[in-house]
């Protein structure tokens, strides 16, 4: 059997994509391999989103081509938000490349695979909207834990984002197909499901019943025998009473919400085509606190917008203080080509935006440290990932602690732990963003 090799960047949402091109290509025959040394064919899943993705993309396509060159692997296949972004350019510029396939052609992946190891140069450029939605994974992930794509594409049309023109528009699965995918991943082990798309609130919009159906899905997900059911992406706009009721309600849905808002200046927030502003955005969050006990919250922030004032900047900066969110991913603008906000007037120098990020950073490691010491003394569940060589102790995550963009809790453990097992840790201290701690056995 030909040997595969797969690199998968950027989102969640791409991760699922490459689990279901692996599966299309064991299922032809292939043989999956984690050594890109062994591969006879190599796969790049790429990320297109900003300046810095692309790059990280274009790096990750050169250095699997190396195998090309040295004579181990026979052919390169790129797919993913970047070849539909500059599908062109990459077949002119890029003859390491043998075959594309852009986001609505991840169905074709074993003939693009089979085009690369005859020597083929082959584009599979489908219409966006063209791949299948459903269909079997190779999952990428630990075993206990697991991502449901309930949509895929986004409609918001925010001025900065590049994501419509590379996904398509929402289109949402239905609820039985995600419920008979969920109840599979449930029967295989999975402890955490991570439900996710660009904006999961807006599930079922799109569908006959054009209604919000993702309160009624995470109740039939709370059915299964899940531990933990995340939440990302929620947008603030669209959380209702009912979502927050079911959040509150569901023992299984972690306390834990992703609702980006990405500035408080109503006047900022309009020329990116996003709804709210600071004082609705505070409400939302203390009627969150006041309903949800215990409630995370997690946000992402952009600086440096064409036209942003240093007192927009600055509003922001208090609002933060006020609002105490304990988790915030900030990220100075990326001028997108193909984008409104690209063409706008007043962009912003280049140091003022790191500046400004900068200043968030500094302004949230606070935050995050007050949070952090606060939970000293607290006994708390932690999902154990295994044992960490580096740091000599057991690590894992809280329902605090999200994959990949949050800290860990290292502990110390007598007991013979397995990764995927609950454990209760006794945090003792904080160490930067994350926390340290002892089993707590049972007495």
């Amino acid at each position: 059997m030909p040997k595969i090799g797969l690199v998968s960047l950027g989102c969640s949402k791409n991760l699922v994509d490459s689990e279901h091109m692996l599966a299309r290509l064991r299922a032809a025959g292939w043989q999956v391999t984690e050594d890109m040394a062994e591969a006879d064919v190599g796969v790049v899943n790429t990320c297109g989103f900003i300046e810095a993705a692309k790059s990280e993309a274009i790096e990750t396509i050169l250095d699997t081509a190396r195998y090309k060159q040295a004579g181990s692997m026979k052919g390169l296949v790129v797919t993913g938000c970047l070849v539909q972004r500059y599908a062109n350019e990459m077949q002119q510029e890029l003859p390491e490349i043998d075959a594309i396939c852009g986001t609505g052609s991840y169905d074709d992946i074993v003939d693009a695979a089979n085009a690369a190891l005859g020597g083929h140069r082959a584009a599979y450029l489908a219409d966006m909207t063209a791949a299948a939605l459903e269909g079997d994974r190779d999952r990428l992930t630990p075993p206990y834990t697991a991502y449901l794509k309930i949509a895929e594409g986004c409609s918001n049309r925010c001025g900065y984002c590049i994501i419509p023109q590379l996904r398509g528009p929402y289109r949402s699965r239905t609820m039985d197909a995600l419920l008979d995918e969920a109840r599979g991943l449930a029967e295989s082990g999975v402890k955490e499901l991570i439900v996710i798309a660009q904006d999961i609130t807006k599930y079922g919009m799109d569908l006959p019943a054009q209604k919000r159906l993702l309160p009624e899905l995470l109740r039939r997900l709370c059915e299964l025998d899940f531990r933990w059911i995340r939440l990302h992406y929620l947008y603030p706009d669209q959380i209702t009473d009912e979502l927050i009721e079911v959040i509150a309600d569901e023992p299984k849905i972690v306390k834990y919400l992703d609702i980006p808002l990405q500035h408080v200046s109503r006047r900022i927030l309009r020329a990116m085509h996003r709804p709210g502003d600071g004082e609705a955005f505070a409400a939302l969050i203390q009627t969150l606190r006041d309903r949800i006990p215990g409630v995370v919250l997690r946000t992402s922030l952009i600086v440096g917008l064409p036209g942003e004032t240093e007192d927009e900047f600055a509003a922001l900066c208090t609002f933060l203080q006020d609002a105490q969110i304990e988790r915030v991913g900030v990220f100075e603008f990326s001028p997108e080509e193909g984008t409104e906000a690209a063409t706008l007037p007043d962009q912003i120098d280049a140091q003022v935006k790191a500046s400004r990020r900068l200043i968030v950073e500094e302004l949230q490691s606070g935050v995050l440290d007050d949070y952090n010491t606060a939970r000293h003394g607290a006994v708390l569940d932690v999902l154990c990932e295994g044992w960490d060589d580096e740091q000599q102790l057991w690590c894992g995550r809280t329902y605090a602690d999200s994959v990949e963009v949050d800290g860990h809790v290292y502990f110390e453990s007598d007991d013979a732990l397995r990764p995927g097992d609950f454990v209760p840790v006794r945090i003792t201290e904080s160490l930067g963003p994350d926390l340290l701690g002892i089993h707590q056995k049972e007495v």
